[in-house]
């Protein structure tokens, strides 16, 4: 779609200089338009992947390698695309790794069990949690995301549950409106829910005063962590109810990942999605919304209670692309997070946060991402790996900067990161109100789901379900459980489980404090 599909107009370039806008660096006062990302792995130094005629980027890469000549965790890759290359410096400059902290031990050795304990406790020692974190201005986050803000209404449609407008459509209505859709580009299955809202796009725009509309809406709620926490059962269950509708498919990651250009770091960045994009997700519901306010019109129904999820489980916690973005001007720290953005446009939203266990969070992850050579050997090398970055990391910086320190947490073979459930919990409270925030925990939900969905229901203000349907809702399989295969490699050592309980105890013991709930400790779990 072009500019001129939209009643408000734009506050910065198109929206295709939107997707394609690249990131400019300037190296020594002379400005870059290089579209690579730099990213360290876990392997020995190799050399810039660069062609011979960036003779330029040789010199450059030579002077950020004697920063790291000695950090044996750092590879440089470039990757890039069609469109050129783009040259991403670390957030700190990688000197927080190149001084792995005063435990050092050898990781070809990470078996050395006191080294590890003693990383542990150093690590354990430096555990602090401010009290609140400077909020950035509203002016601040426009300028920063200038077309989104463009796109959404302050007000929505009254009389409707779900946040929804009607938005000018000045668009050929021959042509297919999801055309230019990314999401419907790089997937088979989004193609195929959008081939049917393609047929049935015409016949849902209100003709008014001349003109036509389409009705566009965002989730009421969001499912926003964590991963291997259970957020897949709770979505397939809430999808049972009649009154809730969720996005096409369960994880867009537009937030954190899609609205940057971001599928895989590893590879670069792609096209950045335009919010539109994002917004077509909802269009299924917007209709079923849609059509029950056009028949309240007339009087034969009520106002339409349906609401709109959506269920993203990097949302609460995966703020790597900010570096890549935004100016580094807050000592190590992002100048904005996830939930800065979403409260700007939907301070009434509500969030749902299902947590496990951190230490077998952590294992399940592993389980399921980990490609081959799984064992619970190689587990506890890299738990033991990622440990030794992290407080390397913590040697010089404080714990929330390396929490969200881009770099280490791309250095880290193992995402014990995600498991520090605190900390992103009181960043998100620094914009919204306990009461907007559900944290439940999986141990419950697998042992009581009716209580876990009954909560839910309540938290949503879900109207009440016939016994027939609460039960299918209820005693339905639970969904993406262990596959069979990791099944059979067994529970992780338990010297890894010693280490790693050591490792999130201060912090569960603060998430048990903000939350009043000693469950939240999983002593009695483990």
């Amino acid at each position: 779609m072009t500019q001129m599909d939209y009643k408000y107009s734009l506050l910065g370039s198109t929206v295709d200089d939107y997707r394609k806008r690249p990131l400019i660096l300037q190296v020594d006062d002379t400005p870059m338009n290089l579209f690579a990302v730099l990213e360290v792995k876990r392997e020995l130094p190799r050399r810039w992947n660069t062609l011979g005629c960036f003779r330029k980027i040789r010199l450059y890469s030579f002077l950020f390698g004697l920063a790291v000549m000695f950090l044996i965790m750092a590879s440089y890759i470039l990757t890039g695309d069609k469109k050129g290359l783009l040259l991403t410096p670390s957030p700190y400059h990688f000197s927080s790794l190149v001084s792995p902290g005063p435990f050092a031990f050898n990781l070809s050795s990470v078996k050395d069990y006191a080294h590890i304990k003693l990383v542990v406790k150093s690590i354990t020692s430096k555990v602090e949690f401010r009290s609140r974190r400077q909020l950035p201005e509203l002016k601040a986050l426009v300028n920063s995301e200038p077309h989104m803000f463009s796109v959404i209404p302050r007000k929505f449609l009254p009389g409707i549950k779900n946040p929804c407008w009607y938005e000018e459509y000045t668009g050929n209505i021959t042509l297919d409106p999801y055309r230019t859709n990314l999401y419907a580009r790089y997937s088979r299955r989004f193609r195929t829910v959008f081939q049917h809202l393609r047929n049935t796009f015409r016949e849902h725009l209100l003709h008014r005063d001349g003109k036509l509309y389409r009705m566009r809406c965002l989730p009421f709620f969001y499912i926003i962590g964590q991963p291997k926490c259970g957020t897949t059962d709770l979505y397939d269950r809430l999808r049972l109810h009649p009154d809730v509708k969720f996005t096409t498919f369960k994880e867009p990651h537009w937030w954190t990942r899609k609205r940057f250009g971001i599928i895989r770091l590893s590879e670069g960045f792609h096209d950045r999605y335009p919010v539109e994009d994002y917004l077509d997700l909802f269009d299924q519901a917007a209709y079923q919304i849609q059509g029950n306010l056009t028949a309240n019109s007339s009087g034969s129904l009520s106002q339409p209670n349906i609401i709109i999820g959506e269920a993203s489980a990097s949302t609460m916690w995966d703020n790597n692309a900010w570096v890549y973005f935004y100016d580094n001007t807050t000592e190590g720290e992002p100048p904005f997070l996830i939930q800065d953005f979403v409260h700007a446009l939907q301070p009434d939203a509500r969030f749902i946060v299902m947590l496990r266990d951190p230490v077998e969070r952590l294992y399940s992850d592993y389980l399921y991402f980990g490609i081959a050579n799984k064992s619970a050997e190689d587990f506890h090398e890299k738990v033991s790996e990622s440990l030794q970055l992290f407080e390397g990391c913590l040697t010089e910086y404080t714990m929330r900067s390396c929490v969200y320190n881009t770099t280490v947490n791309n250095a880290m073979p193992v995402r014990l990161q995600v498991g520090l459930y605190i900390v992103y919990l009181l960043d998100w409270l620094t914009v919204f109100s306990r009461e907007q925030i559900l944290v439940l925990r999986l141990e419950d939900h697998a042992s009581n789901r009716k209580y876990t969905m009954h909560r839910v229901f309540d938290f949503l203000n879900l109207g009440p379900l016939t016994k027939e349907r609460e039960s299918e809702i209820t005693r339905s399989p639970a969904s993406n459980t262990r596959r069979p295969a990791d099944k059979n490699l067994g529970p992780m050592l338990p010297v890894t489980k010693e280490i790693l309980r050591d490792f999130y105890t201060p912090f569960n013991e603060k998430l048990a404090k903000v939350l009043r709930n000693n469950s939240f400790l999983w002593e009695n779990d483990s």
